[in-house]
């Protein structure tokens, strides 16, 4: 085998020549097939009904232009027109706030606010400044509208069109002067000498007791001493403002140079830091606008807030630190009757959330439900910044939320009287996305109940019960109701069939059920030409007894070379091995191309994955590199002792997480996979960023086990097949520095059988398709190389 240190690849001039695709048999070219949406159609996105329900707005891009366009289905003409600018800009947002009844809605739209009637769809634009307007909520029982302009309050009376300033932010502060004791001294002896300063100060102390007078008609200042404001936001009876001050931490950040640019120098862009920030400090105020005071919200009765992560216990003799465990805190979640309010509470170690009810007069909060994780609180509609589902039951007397409890995400309902909690749903399968109905009689929402790998849409009863299923289609359906819900709006997409959008009759209560009807046409013809393969949705046990999910393409039989890829999806908690139309289209398509060439393909679910609860997602804690890479090479053995692969003959690649996992492959299962193509990848957890890593590994600074047991930079040394390392240099998600440093490792290992291409113009997600075709093309060379043997030829 041909060994060579490294081979440097310029994406926009080619620096060493690209090699020609002489040896690939399919009908596809990888040329072709990474041109992305120009090859396959632009396909329809972000479709939402017009208030009065006639209309269905969508993005499309059918003409191939420079970018999507808004387009409109009519339901009276049942045709599809392109929507002018014009009208677009005039257009109320998809987005936005309804009063009780219905009949109002607000929101904002381009930096101002508008409120439309939403019998008559008249619209009345509210504000019209430079300034950014946003976060428009009703107040004061419904007779006044609460926006956001430059950090601060404001209220708009709805009768008289009147504007108010509420809040006064300020980070200056009046400073009484302090003097010392000589200072003082001298300071009381010139008043005492002269009379005209002794005058002038009673005059000035005079002035100042006048000017007073009008601080009752003013907001009052509230002095934020350097800290940020946030989720500032009225109650509905108006009489006071909740916000959150928050104070980060000066962090250390880093550079990505740019070098090639139009000004002909190297360009620095600063971009975030490393994992290990010390925490963000959120805090919680109320400000009582007619008594004119603001008091903090305390949080220092919250079950479990004094919890120390079990991980500590391998640090005996390290001490753990974390005073302060208060995260993110959402804004209050109102009943619609104004009475009560909850929120939302994260910990900036990512083990805890807690639902409160939050007493506005004085700040207290009564606890409600805690969700605890040992790693780390997430799943559909639980984690994130933002906080999770969460919301009011009819009743005004009983909350909503989703919580893992049983090990998947699912909906329950607790009552704040007698504090007893509901499972509303309950099963291996998660809930997406869930909505009660106008009446207030049933829910709506997305499940994964069919199959893990399935997206249906579901209406149930409100106090749970019989799940009724709305969509029947096989794949993945993302569903939006019309304002009456008599209709579905669907974009529907299927292994094979990228995205359309659908209409279908809603079965509750329409009851003409005929299917739904495509109202889109978005592929090519050069798309069409080919018929796409349609991969099984598998599983296989793993080495610890478990079920993993993945996806088998399979050769004809005349054409099966016994060789196998494995590729490995991004993002680590990500679904692909799903019935709907991939994110990772041009790798679908990439695989199309290594089955008609011979090639068996397995893309793999693995530990860590979304879609299968709690247990699976929270598999790899502590451990990246642990069972999730024990899954790839189960799924190579299945592979070889089910489907004939040579088990000399297995390959793995992937972008991102499923980069790193290539390393970690490549490294320390170097006797399963003869090949990897590592891409976009992470090289040490300890240079990527807090928010992600930190859930997982906690911080290298207090869990350095974590870190070196998942970084591949650690495990260079094991390296035996041939590895092609492929990064953006001005990634700015994964730095190209972390390859760099890599490179550095095998040099001084003295490993020759590896290569590195590099993209001078790429961030994380490429975006020229000259680029994507030159990654695949080396990619495609090396496995025939090295599993095939098949040299490619030189241009």
């Amino acid at each position: 085998m041909k060994k060579q240190l490294l081979t440097i690849a310029f994406c926009a001039t080619a620096i060493f020549a690209t090699k020609a695709q002489t040896t690939n048999t399919s009908k596809l070219t990888i040329k072709e097939i990474m041109q992305g949406d120009d090859f396959i159609g632009h396909l329809p996105s972000n479709a939402y009904w017009s208030e009065d329900g006639k209309t269905i707005y969508f993005n499309w891009n059918p003409d191939h232009a420079f970018s999507d366009s808004l387009y409109e289905y009519s339901l009276e003409s049942k045709k599809i027109d392109k929507v002018n600018f014009d009208t677009e800009y005039h257009l109320p947002s998809p987005y936005g706030t309804f009063n009780n009844n219905h009949t109002k809605k607000i929101y904002a739209k381009n930096g101002d606010i508008f409120i439309e009637d939403v019998t008559s769809s008249k619209i009345t634009q509210i504000t019209n400044t430079e300034s950014r307007e946003s976060n428009p909520h009703f107040t004061a029982n419904e007779t006044k509208i609460a926006f956001e302009k430059d950090d601060n309050l404001f209220t708009w009376d709805i009768a008289t069109g009147e504007i108010d300033q509420v809040t006064n932010f300020t980070d200056k502060k009046d400073r009484e002067l302090k003097r010392n004791s000589r200072d003082e001294w001298l300071y009381n002896d010139q008043l005492a000498l002269f009379d005209v300063l002794k005058e002038r100060k009673e005059k000035n102390d005079e002035r100042e007791k006048l000017m007073k007078r009008y601080d009752k008609f003013q907001p009052l200042s509230i002095y934020t001493d350097g800290k940020s404001i946030s989720n500032l936001e009225m109650s509905p009876d108006g009489k006071f403002v909740t916000y959150l001050t928050i104070k980060r931490p000066k962090y250390e950040g880093t550079i990505v140079p740019h070098y090639v640019t139009e000004s002909g120098y190297t360009e620095d862009q600063h971009t975030r830091s490393k994992v290990g920030d010390e925490p963000t400090e959120y805090r919680m105020f109320v400000y009582d606008i007619e008594n004119k005071k603001v008091y903090p919200v305390k949080l220092d009765n919250l079950e479990g807030l004094d919890y120390v992560p079990e991980y500590t216990k391998d640090y005996p003799n390290k001490p753990y630190k974390n005073d302060d465990r208060i995260g993110y805190i959402s804004v209050p979640t109102w009943s619609t009757d104004g009475k009560y309010a909850v929120i939302d509470i994260n910990t900036n170690d990512y083990k805890d959330r807690w639902i409160a009810q939050l007493h506005i007069t004085d700040g207290t909060i009564t606890n409600l439900n805690h969700q605890h994780d040992t790693a780390w609180i997430a799943g559909p509609g639980i984690g994130g910044y933002g906080g999770g589902t969460l919301g009011w039951m009819p009743d005004n007397k009983s909350i909503y939320f989703q919580s893992e409890k049983t090990g998947y995400s699912h909906l329950y309902a607790l009552n704040l009287e007698t504090k007893k909690e509901k499972a509303l749903t309950s099963g291996n399968f998660e809930i997406y996305n869930p909505f009660i109905s106008k009446d207030k009689k049933h829910w709506y929402f997305t499940a994964n109940k069919v199959h893990p790998g399935e997206h249906q849409f579901y209406s149930m009863p409100l106090k749970g019960g019989k799940f009724t299923q709305l969509t029947t289609m096989t794949g993945g359906n993302q569903v939006t109701l019309s304002p009456d819900e008599k209709h579905l709006a669907i974009l529907y997409s299927y292994v094979n069939k990228p995205t359309e959008l659908y209409i279908k009759n809603n079965p509750l209560k329409v009851k003409n059920t005929a299917p739904a009807k495509q109202i889109t046409h978005s592929t090519t013809k050069a798309f069409e030409s080919y018929q796409w393969k349609d991969p099984k949705v598998i599983t296989f046990k793993a080495n610890d007894g478990a079920e993993v999910y993945a996806r088998l393409y399979q050769p004809k039989t005349d054409v099966k070379n016994k060789a196998a890829v494995i590729f490995v999806h991004g993002a680590g908690y990500l679904q692909n091995a799903h019935k709907w139309w991939s994110d990772y289209y041009r790798e679908y398509m990439f695989h199309n191309l290594l089955v008609d060439n011979g090639y068996t393909v397995l893309d793999i679910d693995y530990r860590g994955s979304a879609g299968y609860g709690r247990d699976w997602r929270t598999a790899i804690y502590r451990h990246m590199g642990g069972k999730d890479l024990s899954d790839q090479v189960d799924g190579a053995k299945f592979l070889v002792n089910n489907y004939g692969i040579d088990k000399t003959k297995v390959g793995i690649y992937g972008g991102s997480y499923g980069g790193f996992m290539t390393l970690m492959a490549m490294f320390n299962a170097a006797d399963t996979f003869k090949a990897g193509a590592a891409i976009r990848s992470v090289g040490d957890w300890a240079a990527y960023n807090h928010g992600y890593t930190a859930r997982i590994l906690n911080t290298p600074a207090t869990d350095s086990l974590a870190y070196h047991r998942s970084s591949p930079i650690y495990f260079a040394d094991g390296l035996k097949g041939d590895l092609l390392i492929l990064h953006g240099m001005v990634d700015d998600n994964v730095h190209f520095q972390d390859m760099v440093r890599l490179n550095q490792r095998l040099i001084e290992l003295g490993k020759h059988n590896w290569k590195m291409a590099v993209y001078p113009v790429e961030r994380h997600g490429f975006i020229e398709p000259s680029s994507w075709t030159d990654e695949y093309t080396r990619i495609f060379d090396l496995f025939q190389k090295n599993l095939l043997g098949i040299e490619p030829n030189e241009k």
